[in-house]
């Protein structure tokens, strides 16, 4: 998906004062109201299941065919916000239809128990000059919306997450930029016949209690292989919470599906420096995928950008969590003024109930420019979701620069790896740990267990590191003829894990 360069350029109106304006139309409400409660959307995501599915209408012609110079001609105009000039905590923006957008969603004000449809107006967007004419008739709608709360300054109304495209979302703990997405289905992703994206097609909005950091959506999903209702608590903070229940309804046998799919962006970082010309030291919004398996291992795989499709499964039972972080949080990591990956959330998912037998996924895809999201990961369940079946689930993201629970057990951590090749031939593999209290002065104490699948490793040896103040474990390797090596390390002390299990795989170039 090329979404980056034009999510970044929605982005402009982060900061809204909320003092009192000039007068605007306001976002317009239907008059017709319709009962709502808890079961609203699965009742009705239930039954569109039941029958074949449906693709919306699509919007006028002049609006699909606008080109990214076009859309760029259009924005929001914050003075008509949802709950603007109220005591209401947060406020809702709207998106334009078009360029990649070419569906309306359906957009919803719940109060009181009833919901009414917010209206598609023009009027409450501002254009250029030379925003070319568009059509307007009844199959117009909203492409997306965003929340904006008082995040750090009274009266100063901040964006932290933003819905938009298929059944994409991102958020943001406060003072951050956004990076990584996530979804809220993936099917068959990385399939030779090809994804499907569902998407979401509807959303209704609770209106936030008075003071409340919270606000409450829920969304209709929607594709051809099944239905989804989703509920989204949303609390805004430091790290920023998404508390999602879902049940999903399959029309046909789900094989390949993806819970809790999130998406990111690695070009390359010290593994792969060699393969790109560039003057910055690494770039990526992601780069590791962490998980705390159901066996109490915890888990480091540092990101790769493969030169062919890779797909890794880590087979598991009951996780206690994954996610993608981004570990490097120095500018000097980067050495981008405008991108500032630094800044980019990480992003945690914890199961709210046993997810049985399946595996976590990770999806590497070849990219050479950073306006492509590469990186795809997710819960794949064992057992197939049956045609006419549904599936119930929850779960909870956190985004933020560190947002993984902390807990007496977690290990050291991994900061970085570096690989190269050495001059008398062979590659040489560089692993930084973090400083910590549990790291004995004498390094000799500490127990290398270092495996690979194939060529040959050295036993390699421990150094600290003086920046960092942790070890670095150091080994070659010689892959002979393989193409591809897989790698396991871990530190130990006393027989007990001292760091994370790192795991690589290194493919040749």
């Amino acid at each position: 998906m090329i979404r980056r360069d034009v999510l970044k350029s929605l982005a402009a109106l982060t900061v809204v004062p909320a003092s009192a304006w000039a007068e605007e139309p306001g976002l317009r409400l239907g008059a017709e109201a319709t009962p709502f409660d808890a079961q609203t959307v699965t009742r009705r995501a239930r039954a569109m299941a039941a029958h074949p599915y449906t693709p919306r209408p699509q919007i006028p012609e002049s609006w699909r065919n606008l080109s990214y110079d076009d859309y760029r001609k259009i924005w929001f105009d914050a003075r008509n916000a949802l709950w603007e000039n109220t005591d209401a905590p947060q406020r809702v923006d709207v998106f334009p239809p078009g360029l990649y957008f070419p569906q309306a969603v359906a957009l919803n004000l719940v109060e009181d128990g009833t919901s009414r449809p917010l209206g598609f107006d023009l009027d409450v967007f501002d254009t250029t000059d030379s925003f070319p004419d568009v059509e307007i008739d009844d199959t117009l709608g909203y492409s997306g919306l965003r929340l904006r709360a008082e995040l750090e300054k009274s009266g100063i109304f901040q964006e932290y997450a933003v819905f938009q495209g298929a059944s994409y979302f991102r958020g943001i703990g406060t003072g951050e930029i956004y990076g990584l997405s996530a979804r809220g289905l993936a099917l068959k992703t990385g399939d030779p016949m090809g994804e499907e994206f569902p998407d979401f097609t509807a959303f209704w909005m609770e209106r936030p209690a008075a003071g409340s950091d919270m606000i409450t959506l829920h969304a209709l999903l929607d594709s051809p292989s099944c239905t989804g209702a989703y509920r989204f608590d949303i609390t805004h903070g430091t790290v920023l919470e998404m508390k999602i229940t879902a049940t999903v309804f399959a029309r046909t046998e789900l094989e390949h599906i993806g819970i809790a799919p999130l998406t990111s962006m690695f070009l390359f970082d010290d593994t792969m420096r060699q393969r790109f010309s560039d003057f910055r030291p690494a770039v990526h919004d992601s780069d590791g995928l962490l998980i705390h398996n159901g066996g109490g291992e915890v888990l480091w795989r540092p990101l790769s950008n493969p030169t062919s499709l890779q797909v890794s499964a880590f087979s598991d039972n009951n996780p206690r969590g994954f996610g993608l972080c981004q570990r490097k949080r120095k500018f000097s990591d980067f050495n981008d003024l405008e991108a500032l990956y630094h800044n980019r959330p990480a992003v945690w998912i914890t199961p709210g109930e046993d997810w049985g037998q399946g595996a976590v996924t990770l999806v590497e895809i070849p990219a050479d420019l950073e306006i492509y999201d590469n990186i795809v990961s997710y819960w794949r369940p064992a057992t197939p979701i049956k045609a006419g079946s549904e599936h119930a689930m929850s779960y909870t993201l956190h985004w933020g620069a560190d947002p993984v629970p902390a807990t007496a057990d977690i290990p050291v951590k991994v900061l970085n790896t570096a690989i190269g090749g050495r001059p008398e031939g062979g590659q040489i593999v560089a692993i930084d740990f973090a400083g910590s209290a549990r790291v004995p002065q004498n390094l000799d104490e500490i127990e290398i267990i270092l495996r690979s699948n194939t060529g040959t490793v050295t036993p390699g040896i421990l150094q600290r590191n003086p920046e960092t103040g942790g070890p670095r474990l150091a080994f070659t390797f010689h892959p002979q003829d393989a193409s591809l090596v897989e790698f396991r390390a871990q530190l130990r002390l006393n027989s007990e894990p001292l760091s994370e299990v790192w795991l690589y795989r290194w493919t040749a170039t």
